[in-house]
């Protein structure tokens, strides 16, 4: 009996990931496959409508570095649940509203919902998985881009399917009403512990806590430009809504391949440079390869973002969760670093905004990924494992580095 419900709960454990990741990205990638729809609908320029994908991804930043105060307010359990709700309830009133300022307020109260969710995860696999966390950040991460290669698919079939731009924005509260329900039936999540104590305070002063956060926003910062302009970019270029989206859809398929197979790999070794090395690298190539040759071979420069994108996100969170050998101290790390690097990723669409309105085309916005990507594979070395294992489990507070 006891055997069965340990395999009922672990197998809970990797559904739940599933289930949780699958939710995070919708809000942000069901967007650009329909631009040039809600521009027409609601008067919305490249520049303001970049909002929608900014906004969420500032609430991402802002809600993680109150992460541990929301761990001790709500509980992984009611605060996970408040995030499902809130991207709902983002959904059902995109289905319902459909003007510019009705738009913002629910990028606004969706990114809240998913920034709840980010916050409170890392520190959740930490605990949960505490002999494979390499492995749950991959399948996590697998999950969360997978969702939104699904949205940038499935959204702007959806609107063909019922002639309303709303309803591929909308038909998103039903994964997150099933993620709801799951979680409430299921029995994990820690509960709030008001007098836990917080760290947060002197990771503000810790170098490397900032190093972190600044290398995680920096080596993830082309994917919001790729889900807030990459279809844009095709579209301008005479692609259909539906072969831009799905452009979009095949990038995911690389990231989720990469996001399962670099963690597992990083299982092999303490040492993630070489493979944060390797999937740097496929970034540079594949944003080169959509300035020089954006026609000739998309799907090949798409393919490579994707497997560098994918790749990147969970190997720079387990580099993050490496620095704790406490869950709970690790989790409050995780939150900080995705923090500050959000808030970082959310100028990244806003910037290719701009520069598309400024020059016309994305080549110069492409050059600045290129050049990023050069600049985070270079900083990658200084990442040694010399430079933090002997500190792992020290209080963070007496960390100068």
């Amino acid at each position: 009996m006891a055997r069965t419900e340990s395999a009922f709960k672990t197998f809970a454990g990797w559904a739940l990931l599933v289930c949780l990741g699958l939710n995070l990205r919708p809000i942000l990638s069901s967007v650009s496959p329909l631009l040039n729809q809600i521009r027409e609908a609601t008067g919305m320029s490249f520049q303001s409508s970049a909002w929608l994908t900014s906004l969420p991804v500032i609430c991402m930043g802002l809600v993680a570095l109150l992460g541990v105060r929301i761990e001790a307010r709500l509980g992984e359990r009611r605060g996970v649940s408040l995030g499902l709700l809130l991207v709902l309830l983002a959904c059902l009133a995109r289905l319902y509203f459909g003007q510019a300022q009705a738009l913002l307020a629910s990028a606004l109260l969706g990114g809240v919902g998913v920034a709840l969710i980010q916050a409170l995860v890392p520190g959740l696999i930490k605990r949960q998985f505490q002999q494979r966390v390499a492995l749950a950040m991959g399948v996590y991460s697998a999950s969360l881009m997978g969702g939104g290669g699904l949205a940038a698919l499935l959204s702007p079939q959806v609107a063909l399917h019922f002639a309303n731009w709303q309803m591929g924005l909308g038909v998103w509260l039903l994964p997150a009403m099933a993620a709801l329900l799951l979680w409430t039936c299921l029995p994990l999540g820690a509960a709030r512990r008001p007098g836990a104590r917080s760290v947060t305070d002197s990771l503000w002063g810790n170098r490397r806590a900032w190093l972190l956060a600044l290398y995680f926003g920096l080596v993830n910062c082309g994917y919001m430009s790729m889900v807030a302009w990459l279809p844009a970019y095709y579209l301008q270029m005479g692609w259909s809504a539906t072969m831009s989206g799905s452009l979009l859809a095949f990038m995911t398929v690389f990231q989720v391949i990469a996001a399962l197979l670099m963690p597992a790999l990083a299982q092999r070794s303490v040492d993630r440079r070489p493979l944060l090395g390797i999937s740097l690298a496929a970034q540079a190539l594949g944003f080169l390869g959509l300035v020089l040759w954006p026609l000739q071979a998309p799907h090949v420069w798409v393919a490579l973002i994707g497997f560098g994108l994918g790749a990147c996100f969970g190997l720079s969170l387990i580099l993050t969760l490496d620095h704790r050998r406490d869950p709970r101290a690790a989790g409050q790390l995780a939150a900080f670093v995705q923090g500050v690097g959000f808030l970082l990723n959310a100028v990244s669409p806003w910037l290719t905004g701009w520069l598309r309105q400024v020059t016309g085309d994305f080549t110069s916005a492409w050059w600045v990924l290129v050049a990023g990507a050069v600049a985070m594979l270079l900083l990658t070395r200084i990442f040694s494992p010399s430079s933090y294992q002997p500190r792992a489990g020290f209080d963070p507070a007496a960390q100068a580095a």
